[in-house]
Parts: C-alpha cells; sequence; structure tokens
C-alpha cells in the first residue's frame, strides 16, 4: 500500500513493522527464558539450534550469491550499452585502497576480538569475554560510520544503471547485516552481564559468533570482486 501510494500506507507500514518487531523480541525472549532459567536447552536441544543457526546461514549465503551472480554477469560480459567495458563507461568507482582497504582491516579486526571474547567465556574469565565482546561492537560501529560516510560521498547512487545498482545491493545488504549482527552482539553483552552464559551453556553467544564470521566472510568476497577487481 505504501508503495502504491494509498494514504494510510505509511501508516499501515510502519503498524506491520511493529507487529514483526514485537513478534521477534517475544520470541527471543521466551528462547532466553526457557535456555536460561527453565533448563529446556539439552545437549540435543542445543544441537538442534546449531544446524538451525548453520542452515540459516546457508541461506543468508546463497541470498548473497544471488547479488553477485547478478555482479559478474554484468561485469564479465558488459553490454554495448554501458560501452562494453566494465566499470561501465561514465562511472567513478571507489579507490579499494582507500576507505574499504580500511574497513576490511575493521572487520577482520571484530573477527579477532569475538573468537577472544569466545574463548574467554569458554575459560570462564568473564572479565575477558566482556572486553572482547565491548571492542567487536565498537569496531561495528567504526564500520558502519564508514560505510555511512561512503555511500553520502558517493560518485554514483543506486539508479546508475547496472553497476550502481549492484554495487548498493550487495553492500547495502551487507551494511544490513551488520547492523543486526551489531544488535544481536549488544544483546549478548547485555547477558553476559546478567550471567547467562556459562563455560558449557552459551549458544546464544555461539549463534552471535557464527553470524559474525559470516558477515565478516561475506565482506572479504566484496572487498575483493567489487571494490578490487570490480572497481578497477
Amino acid at each position: 500500500m505504501y508503495f502504491h501510494g494509498y494514504s494510510f500506507g505509511v501508516s499501515t507500514l510502519f503498524f506491520g513493522l511493529i507487529c514483526v518487531l514485537l513478534c521477534m523480541f517475544l520470541w527471543w525472549r521466551d528462547i532466553v527464558a526457557e535456555g536460561t532459567f527453565e533448563g529446556q536447552h539439552t545437549n540435543i536441544v542445543q544441537l538442534g539450534l546449531r544446524y538451525g543457526m548453520i542452515l540459516f546461514i546457508v541461506s543468508e549465503v546463497m541470498f548473497f550469491f544471488g547479488f553477485f551472480w547478478a555482479f559478474f554477469a554484468a561485469s564479465l560480459t558488459p553490454t554495448i550499452e554501458i560501452g562494453n567495458i566494465w566499470p561501465p563507461k561514465g562511472i567513478m568507482t571507489f579507490n579499494a585502497l582507500d576507505i574499504p582497504l580500511l574497513n576490511t582491516l575493521i572487520l577482520l579486526c571484530s573477527g579477532v576480538t569475538i573468537t577472544y571474547s569466545h574463548h574467554a567465556i569458554n575459560a570462564g574469565d568473564k572479565v575477558k569475554a566482556v572486553w572482547g565482546l565491548v571492542l567487536t561492537i565498537v569496531l561495528a560501529i567504526i564500520f558502519t560510520g564508514f560505510q555511512a560516510f561512503e555511500y553520502c560521498t558517493a560518485p554514483f547512487v543506486i539508479s546508475d544503471g547496472i553497476y550502481g545498482s549492484t554495487f548498493f545491493m550487495a553492500t547495502g545488504f551487507h551494511g544490513f547485516h551488520v547492523g543486526v549482527g551489531t544488535i544481536f552482539l549488544t544483546v549478548c553483552l547485555i547477558r553476559l552481564f546478567l550471567n547467562h552464559f556459562t563455560t558449557t551453556h552459551h549458544f546464544g553467544f555461539e549463534a552471535g559468533a557464527f553470524y559474525w564470521h559470516f558477515v565478516d566472510v561475506v565482506w572479504l568476497f566484496l572487498y575483493i570482486a567489487v571494490y578490487f577487481w570490480g572497481g578497477c
């Protein structure tokens, strides 16, 4: 209704969004309660949750695979409409050794800090686990800030043909995943302060770590394919 210009479209959009967010919050609240206070997350249940998280990440891989497919289909066989060259004629690309490289280093460092925090939880060292998680969240926020700055200063927009659309769809959805991952890790930090995690029972944190490593790997592919190779 919103996209078709109905007068009540905006209110319908936000009502639906609030309902979805409320369902997500209540659902995950119940999962936390079941696993932390009710003891329902036995070893077998945790194994099932791990399989579910792995399948979810596989579905995310296929999601990004579609964007990479579109990018490579356009870049390996550029049509006459874009000048038979890639990047298309008239497109000024980003310098891969500038902000994109800095953001790559930031995400790689965040992968190290989240792994450090995970090892600290396994060792029962809450202080180190908290510091590792805090550093990961700070690095994630810095990455998002640089990405927003890059978007604001971009010499092209999403409507600039196949390059603009594939670039902003791929990097934009990655940025969205970084935002979701940041919220995920922030919730884990709060739960860490509340002593929800033990050395043998911390799947909530493991799920966040799995998701964050997925975000790291996707960015590496984006940097190599879109910024470095596709922007030359």
